[in-house]
């Protein structure tokens, strides 16, 4: 299985938390980072996006349909993400945009079984494989990228 994580791109302070959108710096990084996901997604792809301004308005910028998932709002629990998305027994390649902590914690704990939060930088999206290797499982990195190196 493959398992993308896109935290949001930059957005606006201020409340309600959930009608933040994009700052024109985000906007740019999502468009950078949604050439190269375009680029690279497989086509049966499933999409899966948090209900907040912010996260609609990145995955937009793919030009995908996707799925909004309200349970995906800002800080849900690890367990809850990977539940929705089918990790690790799915069949086919998800991105869930979303946000930190959560996308953090997830890839702590498939990474290194940490229950802590790693940083991930906005409009970052990092790929995960799922593989059996000798009789296990195995979690690998396929690609970390952040908008200023595109």
């Amino acid at each position: 299985m493959e398992l993308l994580l896109w935290r949001h791109a930059d957005a606006e302070d201020g409340l309600p938390d959930l009608e933040r959108a994009l700052t024109h710096k985000g906007h740019k990084q999502a468009g950078k980072v949604a050439t190269w996901l375009d680029r690279h997604l497989p086509g049966n792809c499933r999409i899966l996006v948090s209900p907040a301004q912010r996260a609609q308005q990145t995955a937009a910028a793919l030009g995908r349909k996707f799925k909004t998932v309200p349970a995906l709002a800002p800080d849900t629990a690890p367990s809850e993400l990977l539940q929705l998305a089918g990790w690790p027994d799915g069949r086919e390649s998800v991105l869930v945009v979303g946000h930190q902590p959560t996308l953090g914690q997830v890839a702590a704990l498939l990474l290194g079984g940490l229950p802590q939060a790693w940083a991930i930088k906005k409009g970052a999206v990092w790929w995960l494989s799922n593989r059996e290797r000798e009789g296990g499982g195995q979690v690998v990195l396929r690609a970390a990228i952040t908008p200023d190196l595109l």
